[in-house]
């Protein structure tokens, strides 16, 4: 028994904004004199980012360089504290010791280690989130990408084994858009689905292919830009970017990194970076069940490719990228995102990583939140219905959400049916129960949720959003919103 109390209590996690202050406080209970000091590495993220890349590029071990330890004040002899401020993203730990005057023996509280994770200062409140998937704006958003008179057309020449690939939604149409979803809406966060080049002629799936088979995370499709030679497909990207910045909002990219598209720029330049099946073949990836065929899985054995993939992240972040959707994050190895992060950290700290965990295990996505690095995941809310489901999970929710990481409420994501077919009253209902049971405003929803879209999300084709329906819940989202930008509730703490 040592007498010693700290306070934030050993072992305990909690969860901070850059910009705030902690008090580390440490209460002696014995008649011992003494001095008190906090052993910490809050304030050098760079030294510990700095190791765990020269681990994963030169294979120098991590010495810790990055703890130290700082005098506590007092004025009884009994109580020491002292505040510090958070000035850098990422996770820390600390813990107070004591030693009398009449010995050289440090001695500690009970406990492990205190954890803080410090997120970045713009995400303490007004995180709501716009899905927009750019292939449905333009013509497509009303009435899809196909007229009905064309479908049988369209259809025989799918038989005959023609690649018919109809006009796609463009950059531009999005920022035609920019106005109502960010101003009228008020969504403060645009996340795209991925906007990568896709297979046309050969692995396609549906019309379109996927675009989740990506072939070249280095560059955008083509088909999301409006021919013009002043500029290039990446060009219009940075417009939207911009766009987008203009209006005081952010822009995250949905990043598959779990695997390409068969034929992929990275796999004929780096095959041995894939998993192989027992033939020799290249290994799909798969969920629920389902085994996509199109995609080849990726092997993080090769630290080469860690390497690759933390530049991929750096390139969207210096066009101005501000934040990740990291598709299917779960399956890749823990070390693995500690130096992606890492990487991407030392250049840009504020860079937000929003873990897709749906199908992983709880504890894995815990733990990538409570120590990898990464920001925010998933919740499963929109997968809990009924009283007892949500009464089990709500709890278990808020808890992460408090201490480890922001679970984010989406209503409805592209994997999951539509709220609006089944009625319209259930689409408030659900659309109102995720965002107002949200933390710090995160809260999310897909395209056409707000014009009652009943159709699917196919990210294989294109359909309508049922955009500018006279029937819509635009003003019940708006005011969901104000809400949970001016509510106490829907702050930091």
């Amino acid at each position: 028994m040592t007498h010693l109390e700290q306070n934030p209590s050993p072992g305990k996690h909690t969860l901070h904004f850059r910009g705030d202050t902690v008090t580390f406080m440490l209460k002696n209970h014995s008649t011992k004199k003494g001095k008190a000091w906090l052993r910490s590495n809050i304030g050098h993220a760079d030294i510990r980012h700095e190791e765990l890349i020269k681990y994963t590029e030169q294979g120098l071990p991590p010495l810790s360089r990055d703890w130290h330890d700082i005098p506590m004040e007092t004025s009884d002899g009994q109580t020491f504290s002292i505040t510090l401020p958070l000035l850098d993203i990422g996770r820390f730990e600390a813990k107070a010791y004591f030693i009398s005057t009449d010995s050289k023996k440090i001695l500690w509280p009970e406990g492990a280690n205190s954890v803080l994770k410090v997120e970045p200062a713009e995400t303490c409140a007004g995180n709501t989130m716009y899905t927009a998937f750019v292939r449905l704006f333009g013509d497509a958003k009303t009435k899809g990408a196909i007229t009905p008179k064309d479908e049988p057309a369209v259809e025989q020449l799918d038989q005959e084994g023609f690649a018919v690939i109809p006009k796609s939604g463009k950059f531009r149409d999005l920022i035609k858009e920019l106005d109502f979803i960010i101003g009228t809406l008020r969504c403060k966060i645009i996340q795209l689905l991925p906007i990568h080049p896709t297979p046309t002629t050969y692995a396609r799936m549906g019309r379109f292919g996927s675009p989740f088979a990506v072939m070249d995370l280095f560059d955008v499709d083509p088909s999301l830009a409006e021919f013009d030679k002043q500029t290039t497909p990446l060009d219009q990207f940075q417009e939207l970017v911009d766009e987008i910045h203009c209006r005081n909002a952010r822009i995250y990219l949905d990043m598959p990194i779990n695997h390409t598209g068969w034929a992929s720029h990275l796999q004929i330049t780096h095959p041995e970076w894939f998993h192989r099946n027992e033939d020799d073949s290249f290994m799909s990836p798969g969920a629920w069940g389902v085994l996509w065929e199109d995609l080849s899985k990726l092997d993080y054995s090769h630290h080469g490719l860690w390497e690759y993939m933390a530049q991929v992240f750096l390139f969207w972040c210096r066009i101005g990228v501000d934040g990740f959707r990291c598709d299917a994050g779960y399956k890749i190895p823990f070390k693995t995102w500690e130096y992606i992060i890492a990487k991407v950290r030392m250049e840009y700290p504020d860079t937000l990583f929003m873990l897709e965990g749906l199908g992983g295990y709880k504890h894995v996505t815990e733990g990538l939140l409570a120590d990898s690095g990464m920001n925010w995941a998933y919740s499963e809310i929109f997968q809990n219905y009924d009283q007892a489901q949500l009464e089990s999970y709500l709890p278990e929710s808020i808890r992460v959400s408090e201490s480890k990481g922001n679970l984010i409420h989406f209503s409805e994501t592209h994997d999951n049916a539509r709220l609006a077919a089944t009625s319209h009253t259930f689409a408030r209902l659900r659309t109102a129960f995720c965002a107002l049971t949200s933390h710090n405003g995160a809260f999310g929803f897909s395209n056409g949720v707000e014009w009652y879209a009943e159709e699917q999300i196919n990210v294989h084709n294109s359909h309508s959003i049922n955009w500018g329906a006279e029937t819509n819940m635009v003003d019940f989202i708006r005011r969901i919103h104000a809400i949970m930008e001016t509510h106490p509730s829907f702050h930091a703490g």
